[in-house]
C-alpha cells in the first residue's frame, strides 16, 4: 500500500458500484483515488466525462496507458486535499471512488460544501467512517461529520465490503457509502465553525464547549437552548442536524 490506499481489485464488485451509483453516459464522474485504474477504467467506460485524481506520480503512466482510449477523461496528479474542486470543467455531478482512508472524511465534506453541482456520492470508505456519516443523533459515532453531512444529505451505509475485494489486504473492515443531496438546506460557514466548537469537547454540556471556544457565550447558549425547547445542558450529540442551523442563528453565530 502506497500513501494510504489499499487498491480494488475485484470487478464484481464495480457491477455493484456502477448500480449503486446509477450511472448514466451524461453524468460528470469525479474519482478521487485511481490507483491502477480498475475503477477508472470501469467509470471512463459508462459517463460523460471522468475526472481522475490520484496523488502518487508513479502510478501516473499506467492510469494514461489504462484510460488512453477515453477522449473523455481527466487525469489530475494531484493532491485531492489541495486541488481547486471548483475549477473542475465540467463540473462533476457524481463521486463514484475508492477513496484513500486518511483523506476519506474531509474529500467527503469538501465536495458536499464547495462542488454543488455534485448529486451523488458512492464510495469506498473504513466502516468507523461510513458510521460516523449516517450516525443518527444521540448514538456514540454522531458527531461533526455526521452533522455536516446530514444537513445537506441523506447518508446512509449501503453494505459492507469483505476485505478480499483490495490488494494489499487491508486490516479494518469497509463500507460503501451512499450520499444524494437533498438541496435547500446549505452548512454555511457559521454552522459549520458552530459544529466544529460544539464537538470539541465531547463529554461537557453543549453551552460549556462553545464557551471554551468564545468566553462569554453560555449563558446565552443555555437560555437560546432552552428557547428551543432542549435543555440548557444538553451534549452536542442529542442536537440534530437541522437544530445547529437554528441554534447558530440564534447565536448570530
Amino acid at each position: 500500500m502506497r500513501l494510504g490506499q489499499n487498491f480494488l481489485v475485484d470487478r464484481n464488485l464495480l457491477d455493484v458500484i456502477e448500480r449503486l451509483a446509477e450511472l448514466r453516459d451524461s453524468d460528470v464522474v469525479l474519482e478521487v483515488g485511481g490507483g491502477p485504474g480498475l475503477l477508472s477504467q470501469r467509470l471512463a467506460q459508462r459517463v460523460g466525462h471522468l475526472h481522475v485524481v490520484e496523488l502518487d506520480a508513479s502510478l501516473e503512466a499506467n492510469l494514461r496507458g489504462v484510460l488512453a482510449a477515453h477522449e473523455h477523461v481527466s487525469i489530475h496528479i494531484a493532491d485531492a486535499l489541495d486541488l481547486d474542486l471548483r475549477a473542475l470543467v465540467p463540473a462533476p455531478s457524481k463521486v463514484v471512488a475508492n477513496l484513500p482512508y486518511g483523506v476519506a472524511a474531509t474529500v467527503i465534506l469538501r465536495t458536499i460544501s464547495e462542488l454543488e453541482s455534485v448529486e451523488r456520492w458512492v464510495v469506498m470508505v473504513q466502516r468507523e467512517v461510513g458510521e460516523r456519516f449516517a450516525a443518527a443523533p444521540g448514538s456514540q459515532a454522531y458527531g461533526v461529520p455526521s452533522v455536516l453531512a446530514q444537513l445537506e444529505c441523506e447518508v446512509r451505509v449501503l453494505r459492507p465490503v469483505s476485505r478480499q475485494v483490495f490488494r494489499p489486504v487491508p486490516n479494518v473492515d469497509s463500507v460503501l457509502l451512499g450520499l444524494v443531496r437533498r438541496g435547500g438546506q446549505r452548512a454555511t460557514p457559521a454552522v459549520r465553525r458552530l459544529v466544529q466548537d460544539a464537538f470539541r469537547h465531547r463529554r461537557k454540556a453543549l453551552a460549556r464547549s462553545l464557551d471554551l471556544a468564545r468566553p462569554g457565550i453560555r449563558e446565552h447558549a443555555r437560555a437560546e437552548l432552552e428557547q428551543m425547547g432542549l435543555v440548557a445542558d444538553v451534549r452536542a450529540e442529542r442536537l440534530a442536524p437541522e437544530q445547529f442551523v437554528e441554534l447558530a442563528r440564534r447565536l448570530g453565530a
